[in-house]
C-alpha cells in the first residue's frame, strides 16, 4: 500500500496546478459574476490533454487512470471549482463516446473532443426523474435507419454551448433495461433550448433544460446495443461521483488555504487570530477533515481503476462523505473570515456556493446512503473491515 504519488503523477499535479493559478484563478470571480462559460480557456486545457484525461491513447486521449485525473482535477479545483467541474463532465462524456461509439462515429468526434474544439453535455435528469433515474420518459422509438427522439431533459450542464449530447431515451418497456445511449449532435432539428438558470453558484457554465421534439438520430449513433444506456449511465455516474468528489477536495484545499492565511494576517484583541486556541483547533479540524476525505476520493478512484466489484460502493461513499466533510470546510473558512468571508471582495463566499451542489448532483447524498446501506445489507463486504 503505497501513498506517495509516482513522478509521473506528480509532474501532472504541476502542471495542473500551474494552469489553475495562471488561467483559472485570475479570472474565476469575473466568470462567476457576468456568467461566463470561458471556452477558450476550456480549449487551452484541451491543449495539455485535460480535455481527454482519461480517454484512450489511440482515441487521442492521455490515457490516464482515474486516479491520476483525480490528481489533476484536484488542482484545477483550487483555481476555479465551477469550471473544473464542467471539465469533469466533457471528460465523462469524451470518454463514454470513446467507448461505446461505433468506429466511424469515435473517428469523427474524438479527435475533437480530447482537444476541446468541441465539447460535450451528459443528458440523464429529466423534470420528474432525477435520482430514480430509471424511470425517465424521454424515448427514441426505431424508425427504419434512425430513431426518433422525443422529451425533455432538465438541469444539462453547458447546454445551449456545446456541440454534442450523450442522451439516453427509452427505446423498450419500463425500467433501467428499458434504457438506450445516443450521441446527438447538438445544433440537430427539433432541440430547442430553455432560458439559462439562475444559479446559486457554478455560474461559469451554463445550466438549460434541453426539448427534443421529433429529433432524427442515425441507429449507428447508438451507444451501445439496446438496452445498454442505464449501464452506461451508471458507468458514467461512478466516475462522475469520484470526480465530482475530488472538486470538493479542490476547493476545500482553496478555502483552508485562504483560511490559514487570514489567521496570520487578521489580529483581535491585540494578536493575530493564529494565537486563539479556539481558532487554532478549528483550523487542525478542517485540515484532518480535507486529508480524510482527499484519501477517500483516491481510494474510490484507485477500485475504480481496478474494475473492483465494489467499485460503485467505494465511489458513492467517497462521493457523500467528502461532499459533505469539504462544503463544511469551505463554511467554516468562511466563517474564519468574519464579515468579509461574506463579501465578494473575498472568494470565500464564492467557494461556499460552488460547492453545495456538489451535495446534490451525480445523486443526491441521500441516495448515495441508500447504495451503501442496501451494499451493506445485502452484499458481501466484509473486506471493508479486514
Amino acid at each position: 500500500m503505497d501513498f506517495e504519488l509516482t513522478e509521473e503523477q506528480q509532474a501532472f499535479q504541476r502542471t495542473a496546478k500551474a494552469f489553475a493559478e495562471g488561467e483559472f484563478a485570475p479570472h474565476a470571480a469575473s466568470w462567476d459574476e457576468k456568467q461566463h462559460f470561458p471556452v477558450d480557456v476550456i480549449k487551452r486545457a484541451g491543449e495539455l490533454g485535460f480535455c481527454g484525461i482519461y480517454c484512450a491513447e489511440d482515441e487521442g486521449g492521455l490515457g490516464l487512470s482515474r486516479l491520476d485525473a483525480s490528481i489533476i482535477f484536484e488542482q484545477l479545483a483550487q483555481g476555479c471549482t465551477s469550471t473544473t467541474a464542467y471539465l469533469t463532465i466533457h471528460n465523462m462524456v469524451t470518454w463514454i463516446i470513446s467507448l461505446y461509439a461505433q468506429e466511424e462515429i469515435r473517428k469523427a468526434w474524438c479527435p475533437l473532443m480530447v482537444t476541446g474544439e468541441k465539447l460535450g453535455s451528459y443528458c440523464l435528469t429529466e423534470p420528474n426523474a432525477g435520482s430514480d433515474a430509471a424511470s425517465l420518459k424521454t424515448t427514441a422509438v426505431k424508425n427504419g435507419d434512425h430513431y426518433v427522439l422525443n422529451g425533455s431533459k432538465v438541469f444539462i450542464s453547458g447546454a445551449g454551448a456545446t456541440d454534442v449530447l450523450v442522451v439516453m431515451a427509452r427505446t423498450g418497456g419500463e425500467g433501467a433495461k428499458g434504457i438506450s445511449s445516443f450521441l446527438v449532435p447538438a445544433d440537430s432539428q427539433g432541440i430547442t433550448y430553455g432560458r439559462k438558470e439562475s444559479k446559486m453558484g457554478w455560474n461559469s457554465q451554463p445550466t438549460r433544460s434541453i426539448t427534443f421534439s421529433d429529433v432524427t438520430v442515425p441507429v449507428h449513433y447508438r451507444l451501445g446495443g439496446e438496452g445498454q444506456g442505464f449501464k452506461i449511465a451508471m458507468q458514467g455516474l461512478d466516475g462522475g461521483r469520484v470526480n465530482i468528489a475530488t472538486c470538493s477536495v479542490g476547493v476545500a484545499q482553496a478555502a483552508l488555504r485562504d483560511a490559514q492565511q487570514y489567521m496570520h494576517e487578521r489580529s483581535q484583541f491585540g494578536k493575530p487570530l493564529a494565537q486563539f486556541q479556539a481558532l487554532q483547533f478549528k483550523l487542525a479540524d478542517m485540515a484532518t477533515r480535507l486529508v480524510a476525505s482527499q484519501q477517500m476520493v483516491r481510494l474510490a478512484a484507485s477500485r475504480l481503476d481496478k474494475k473492483a466489484k465494489d467499485a460503485t460502493l467505494y465511489c458513492a461513499m467517497a462521493k457523500q462523505f467528502a461532499t459533505d466533510e469539504c462544503f463544511a470546510i469551505c463554511n467554516d473558512a468562511l466563517q474564519l473570515h468574519g464579515g468579509y468571508g461574506y463579501i465578494r471582495e473575498y472568494p470565500l463566499e464564492r467557494y461556499v456556493r460552488d460547492a453545495r451542489v456538489h451535495q446534490i448532483l451525480e445523486g443526491t447524498n441521500e441516495i448515495m446512503r441508500v447504495i451503501i446501506s442496501r451494499q451493506l445489507l445485502q452484499g458481501d463486504t466484509h473486506h471493508l473491515f479486514g
